[in-house]
C-alpha cells in the first residue's frame, strides 16, 4: 500500500536585526535610481557630515593628547552631554528623523514588538548622523587611551557604543512620542508646552555656562562635570576618563547606567510605535453642523476664513487653514515657530548680560545694551525662520496636489491662498513676539521697529519660498510622525532652509541699515513700511512665482508624490 508523501515546508527563518538593514539599502538604493540630485545631496551631506565630525574628533582627543585629565573630563562630560541633548532636541526642530523604513507598513506582518524595535534600531544606525557621530566619540576612545592605556580605551569604547544606542534610541523615542502627541488636537497644547520647556532649559544652561566661563572657576566647573558624567547625558561618554583616573567601579555603575537609559527609551519607543501603528488617536466627539445658514458651502469654511469670497481663492485659503491646524506635520512646524521665535530674540537682544558669581550662586542682571539695530536684526531672523516653513509647502500635501493639477488651479492664486492661510496663524504669533520683546526689554517705543523688521523679512521670506517651494520641491514620507524625513530629504532641507534664510535676510538688509542710520525718525516709520516692503515683496513673490507654477505643475506633482 503506497504511504502518501505530505509535503512539508521549510520552516521560516527567524527576522532578525540585518534583515531590517538590508530592507532599508534596498530602499535607498531604489530611492536613488535616475535621482541625480539625490545621489548629489547624500554625497553632500556625508561630506559635511564627516567634516563636522572630523573636528569633533580632534576637540574631544585634544585633552587626551594633552595630557589633561581634568579637560578630558569636562569635554567628555560637556561634550558627550552637548551631543546627547542635540540628538533629541534637533529632529523636532531642524531636521526630522530617517523614516525610510516606515513603521507603519510594518503594522499587518506577524512581527513581535522586540522584532520590530530591534530591527528598526539597527536600520536607524545606517545613517550619516550615526557614522558622524561615530568618528566624533573615537575622540574619547584616543584620550581614555591616551590617559590610560589599554583598559581604559576598551571601556571607553563600550561607553561610545552605549552612548551612540542612547543617542539614536532617544531620537526615535522623543519624535515617535510626540508624534502620537501632535497627532491628537485634545493634547496639541500639551506638545507645544512640552516642547516650549525643552526650547527653555537651553536659556538656564546657556546663562549658567557663559557665568562659569566668565569667572574662569574651572573648579567651579570640574564639579558640574563630575555630576554630568552620573546622569545619562554624560555617563557613557565619561566612563572612559574614570578609568583612566582609577575609578573602576565608577566606570561600571555609568556602564549600568548607560544600559539602563537604553532599556528606557527602547520599552518608550516600542509603547509609542506601537500606537503610532495601530492608528490615529481620537479627536473627540464631532461637532455638530453649525445650522443651514449658507448651506453645505459654509460649512466647510472655518469661522476664521468666513470672510472670504465663495470662490476658488476662498477655498483653497480655508483648506489650507484647516490642514494647518489639523495636520500633525505642519502643526509641528507651527509649533516650532512660535518655541523659538519667542525664545532666539530674547536671548540676542539678552546676550550682553553681565553675570556675576558669588556666594556660589549665579545672578544675571540684564545691562541696557540693546540697540535698534540689534533689534532689527533679531526679528529678521524670526520674520526670515516664520517664513522658511513654506520652503516646501507642496510636499505636505504629496500625491494631494495632484486634485489642484487636474482642476487647472492658477499659480498666482495657488500661491497667494497658501500665503494668506499660512499667514492668519502666523502673524499673530509675530505680533506677540514684537510685544514680549518690547515689555522684556523696557522699550515700548520700539515696538513699531521690531513689527516693521518683523514682518517685512517675513515678507520677503514668503516671496523667496515661493519660488524655492517651486522649483526644490521634495517628496515627504507617508507616515503619522510629523518629524519622518526621507532618506537625503534632510540634507535637501537643510540645504533649501540655508539659501531661503540668506535670501531673505539680505532682502530684508535694508531695515536693519535704516535702523543703523536714520535714528529717532525710523521709530515711526518702520512699522508702515515694514508692512507695505513685506506685502508687496510677498504679492510680487506670488506673482512671479506663479508663472513658473503654471509651467512646472506636472514636474511639480512628480517631485512631491512619496516614491513606492
Amino acid at each position: 500500500m503506497a504511504v502518501p508523501v505530505t509535503a512539508v515546508e521549510p520552516p521560516a527563518r527567524a527576522v532578525s536585526p540585518r534583515h531590517f538593514v538590508r530592507l532599508k539599502l534596498r530602499v535607498l538604493g531604489n530611492n536613488f535610481r535616475g535621482q541625480a540630485w539625490r545621489i548629489a545631496l547624500f554625497v553632500l551631506g556625508v561630506l559635511f557630515g564627516l567634516w563636522f565630525a572630523g573636528v569633533g574628533f580632534f576637540l574631544l582627543a585634544a585633552p587626551g593628547l594633552a595630557g589633561e585629565s581634568r579637560y578630558a573630563l569636562m569635554a567628555a562630560a560637556f561634550g558627550g552631554g552637548v551631543l546627547t541633548l542635540g540628538w533629541l532636541l534637533l529632529p523636532l526642530v531642524f531636521f526630522g528623523v530617517d523614516e525610510t523604513l516606515d513603521p507603519a507598513r510594518f503594522a499587518l506582518l506577524p512581527l513581535s514588538r522586540r522584532t520590530l524595535v530591534t530591527g528598526l534600531l539597527a536600520a536607524a544606525l545606517v545613517s550619516v548622523p550615526a557614522l558622524a557621530t561615530v568618528v566624533t566619540v573615537a575622540g574619547l576612545v584616543v584620550t581614555a587611551g591616551a590617559l590610560g592605556g589599554w583598559s581604559a580605551a576598551l571601556v571607553g569604547t563600550l561607553g561610545a557604543l552605549g552612548g551612540l544606542l542612547v543617542c539614536v534610541a532617544g531620537a526615535r523615542a522623543v519624535t515617535s512620542a510626540f508624534a502620537t502627541m501632535l497627532r491628537s488636537r485634545r493634547v496639541r497644547d500639551l506638545a507645544a508646552v512640552l516642547l516650549a520647556v525643552l526650547a527653555a532649559l537651553l536659556g538656564p544652561l546657556q546663562l549658567f555656562v557663559v557665568a562659569a566661563v566668565q569667572q574662569a572657576d574651572w573648579d567651579r566647573l570640574t564639579g558640574v562635570a563630575r555630576v554630568v558624567g552620573w546622569t545619562p547625558f554624560g555617563a557613557p561618554w565619561t566612563a572612559g576618563v574614570d578609568v583612566a583616573e582609577g575609578r573602576a567601579g565608577a566606570a561600571v555603575a555609568k556602564l549600568l547606567i548607560t544600559a539602563a537609559t537604553l532599556g528606557v527609551l527602547l520599552l518608550w519607543w516600542s509603547r509609542s510605535l506601537e500606537s503610532a501603528m495601530v492608528g490615529a488617536a481620537s479627536a473627540g466627539p464631532a461637532r455638530a453642523p453649525r445650522g443651514a445658514v449658507g448651506g453645505a458651502v459654509a460649512q466647510l469654511f472655518p469661522r476664521a476664513v468666513g470672510w472670504t469670497r465663495r470662490d476658488r481663492f476662498g477655498a483653497l485659503v480655508a483648506r489650507e487653514c484647516r490642514y494647518w491646524w489639523r495636520d500633525a506635520r505642519r502643526r509641528a512646524n507651527l509649533i516650532t515657530v512660535a518655541v523659538v521665535g519667542v525664545f532666539v530674540p530674547v536671548m540676542v537682544n539678552l546676550g550682553g548680560a553681565s553675570f556675576v558669581v558669588e556666594g556660589g550662586a549665579a545672578f544675571g542682571a540684564a545691562t541696557a545694551d540693546a540697540s535698534p539695530v540689534l533689534v532689527s536684526l533679531s526679528m529678521v531672523f524670526v520674520g526670515v525662520l516664520a517664513s522658511v516653513t513654506l520652503a516646501n509647502q507642496f510636499g505636505f500635501d504629496g500625491s494631494g496636489y495632484a486634485a489642484n493639477v487636474v482642476a487647472g488651479v492658477p499659480g498666482r492664486v495657488e500661491l497667494r491662498a497658501r500665503m494668506v492661510a499660512f499667514s492668519l496663524y502666523v502673524v499673530p504669533i509675530l505680533v506677540v513676539v514684537a510685544v514680549v520683546l518690547a515689555l522684556v526689554l523696557g522699550r515700548p517705543q520700539w515696538l513699531g521697529v521690531m513689527a516693521g523688521g518683523l514682518f517685512a523679512a517675513y515678507g520677503c521670506g514668503l516671496a523667496i519660498n515661493g519660488f524655492i517651494s517651486v522649483l526644490g520641491a521634495y517628496s515627504l514620507p507617508e507616515t503619522s510622525n510629523p518629524f519622518a524625513m526621507n532618506t537625503g530629504a534632510g540634507i535637501a532641507k537643510s540645504l533649501f532652509t540655508l539659501l531661503s534664510m540668506v535670501a531673505s535676510t539680505v532682502a530684508a538688509v535694508p531695515f536693519v541699515v535704516a535702523a543703523a542710520l536714520l535714528g529717532d525718525v525710523w521709530l515711526w516709520l518702520a512699522l508702515p513700511l515694514g508692512l507695505a516692503y513685506g506685502t508687496g515683496a510677498a504679492l510680487l513673490g506670488a506673482y512671479l512665482a506663479g508663472d513658473a507654477l503654471d509651467r512646472r505643475q506636472p514636474e511639480l506633482l512628480a517631485a512631491v508624490t512619496p516614491r513606492r
